[in-house]
């Protein structure tokens, strides 16, 4: 078994809401929720004139694939009336593979370590919440350690 950490995030309509249902088909569709870190506010990244965002990180433990995971995630966007029509647009949801298990993936479309996590505070902050002692599989750092150096001011 893979432990996948999954990072949620909303900044359109009723964000709990959205953040709770991606959690619901998440399990439903691919692992039951191992453990889950509470929901962190912060400000948009990347294209900062956007409302803030809700992010929330889960951990699963599966044998699913990680290319089996985006497809899944992808409908569960789908479905939950996400709209990709600007980088870094606003977003009823968002669903990114943070982590498989400590395996560096790149292939098309799918890039594990996530190519973004170690410069952004909004999804560190949660995985070190739920996993403070988690080492990036490329960095060979904790992501505690890569917190307290990364400026992600976007």
């Amino acid at each position: 078994m893979n432990n996948v950490y999954l990072l949620l995030g909303s900044n359109l309509g009723n964000r709990e809401t959205y953040l709770q249902k991606a959690a619901d088909e998440i399990a439903a569709a691919i692992a039951p929720i191992a453990k889950s870190s509470s929901i962190h506010q912060t400000a948009a990244w990347g294209k900062t004139d956007e409302p803030d965002y809700l992010n929330q990180v889960l951990m699963l433990k599966t044998d699913m694939p990680a290319q089996d995971i985006l497809q899944t995630i992808l409908v569960i966007e789908l479905l939950m009336g996400r709209e990709r029509k600007e980088k870094w647009g606003s977003r009823t949801i968002d669903i990114d593979i943070l982590l498989y298990g400590d395996e560096i993936i790149s292939e098309p479309g799918l890039i594990v370590p996530h190519p973004q996590l170690h410069k952004r505070k909004f999804a560190m902050e949660p995985l070190i919440e739920i996993a403070p002692k988690l080492v990036h599989p490329i960095f060979n750092r904790t992501f505690e350690e890569l917190n307290h150096v990364v400026d992600d001011r976007a």
